[in-house]
């Protein structure tokens, strides 16, 4: 996860750092144009992504990197070809989801693939890997994973084929 902490500097989970347990030695302060740790913590291998976000989306200030359980069930599986909009909250609040071609973790291919897919889309699936979201502050881009993670539970549960387009 990431915050703009103001237009020079940003939080960043630190490398192998778990949000469910994170302390303040899990989070590195950085300059958002470098990317270089003041604080002497070592950032997350996913950091190129998150920072080329936050510069280049000045409408958003938060950043997560998720693998909640269903919608990682989808981003694994052979085809990501659903209609998302299950539940009224994804079209009013997320958008239509990019999808970004598997590339492996912490690569600059995987964090250019990744900014580029956000320049239009609030929420990205990361095929064979996970998803990422924005928002304007941490209740909106958690609000925002939530609501990606009931859609596709919805999904991959329900047994009415007409929710999914083939």
């Amino acid at each position: 996860m990431s915050c703009r902490l103001d237009d020079e500097v940003v939080a960043v989970t630190a490398r192998r750092a778990w949000l469910g347990e994170i302390t303040t030695d899990g989070v590195a302060i950085c300059t958002l144009a470098e990317g270089r740790s003041v604080n002497d913590v070592e950032l997350t291998a996913e950091s190129g992504f998150h920072l080329g976000i936050l510069r280049s989306r000045r409408d958003v200030n938060v950043v997560l990197h998720f693998q909640s359980p269903f919608a990682t069930a989808i981003a694994c599986g052979r085809e990501i070809d659903y209609n998302f909009n299950v539940i009224p909250e994804l079209p009013i609040y997320v958008g239509e989801p990019a999808v970004v071609k598997y590339s492996p973790p912490g690569t600059k291919e995987l964090a250019d693939e990744v900014v580029s897919a956000m320049q239009d889309h609030d929420l990205a699936i990361l095929q064979n890997h996970g998803q990422v979201v924005v928002g304007k502050d941490f209740n909106d881009t958690i609000q925002k994973a939530g609501f990606f993670e009931l859609a596709c539970q919805i999904l991959l549960t329900q047994s009415n084929p007409n929710f999914i387009n083939r």
